[in-house]
């Protein structure tokens, strides 16, 4: 679980962007840990590719160091791979996902630490989204007010995840591998990686990452990545009619993040166990080559609605 502080960390690191097709908030929080582990990368015109954004959320743990180097490369190595620009990119984000963590495996000064990461990662290209998802932080969409989900949480206590944990010569102990990690991908924790008789996918630990893939139509009105710190106190569901009413408020995407940390953050971590983890979310909204007052409307509110919030409220708060 991690050790844990006697008063939360509420200062928020967030930012906003925006383009023609994109505005993009974001919003990071320690909470009740010891330090902020979590780190997220925003590009939304990729230098490799210009036709291309991408959006990712880390979270690690151990030490920020793996969380932080891949957040700053791994879109790199994607975008590197030879398949990457013959157009399949779903595998060239199989391939790239691993490749990083080669790179990480050969780096001698992670070789005995306890760092690694988890990664949520989509990358929207020519109106086609693909998701990418190792560990248990995770995106969701939100089309015509319905959510999708487009990730699914690695568990060591899933039935595909267990099978391979088992065949590795692992164990599961309190629903974690080896009793230790309460996922069963992600990058880093390179002693789960040592059977030099299975390939990266078949190790306890695997960062190969299950991809998503969806066309963009003109009904889809937000995506949101976070890690699991909003996961494990809001559901997908409860996420988007969050988002959703916000939007329609008139709420900037920062200040919806920042809310939405806000609302899951434990007034006594020690009471419920929940919402004392780091804290990370990304809300993408598809502008349509339109503005972010017609998102509003679409998401149910008015041309009357009030100006766009710029701040919000105190802790533990709702609309």
């Amino acid at each position: 679980m991690g050790q844990t502080l006697s008063q939360p960390v509420t200062t928020k690191n967030s930012a906003e962007y925006e383009n023609r097709v994109f505005r993009v908030g974001s919003s990071s929080m320690q909470g009740w840990r010891i330090a902020m582990e979590d780190t997220d990368t925003i590009i939304l015109s990729l230098p490799e590719d210009p036709t291309a954004s991408f959006f990712g959320v880390y979270d690690g743990h151990g030490s920020a160091s793996v969380a932080k180097y891949v957040g700053l490369h791994l879109h790199q190595f994607i975008t590197k791979r030879r398949e990457y620009f013959e157009n399949d990119l779903e595998l060239a984000l199989r391939r790239g996902f691993l490749d990083l963590d080669n790179e990480i495996m050969q780096n001698g000064s992670w070789q005995q630490q306890t760092a690694g990461s988890t990664a949520v990662v989509v990358l929207i290209k020519e109106q086609r989204l693909y998701c990418a998802n190792a560990g248990d932080s995770r995106a969701i969409a939100s089309i015509g007010g319905k959510v999708r989900a487009l990730s699914w949480d690695h568990k060591p206590q899933h039935e595909g995840e267990t099978s391979r944990i088992l065949a590795g010569g692992g164990f599961i102990e309190l629903n974690r591998v080896n009793g230790i990690l309460a996922f069963s991908r992600g990058f880093g924790d390179c002693m789960y990686k040592r059977n030099m008789h299975m390939p990266p996918e078949h190790q306890l630990v695997t960062a190969y990452p299950d991809v998503e893939v969806a066309e963009i139509t003109e009904d889809w009105e937000f995506v949101v990545l976070a890690c699991d710190g909003i996961w494990d106190v809001m559901s997908n569901q409860e996420v988007c009619d969050f988002v959703r009413k916000r939007i329609a408020a008139g709420m900037t995407p920062e200040c919806i993040c920042e809310e939405l940390l806000n609302s899951c953050l434990a007034a006594d971590f020690n009471i419920t166990g929940l919402g004392g983890d780091n804290m990370t979310a990304i809300l993408v909204c598809f502008l349509h080559n339109k503005t972010f007052e017609d998102l509003v409307v679409r998401c149910g509110g008015t041309n009357q609605s009030p100006a766009l919030m710029d701040s919000p409220k105190s802790i533990w708060s709702d609309i």
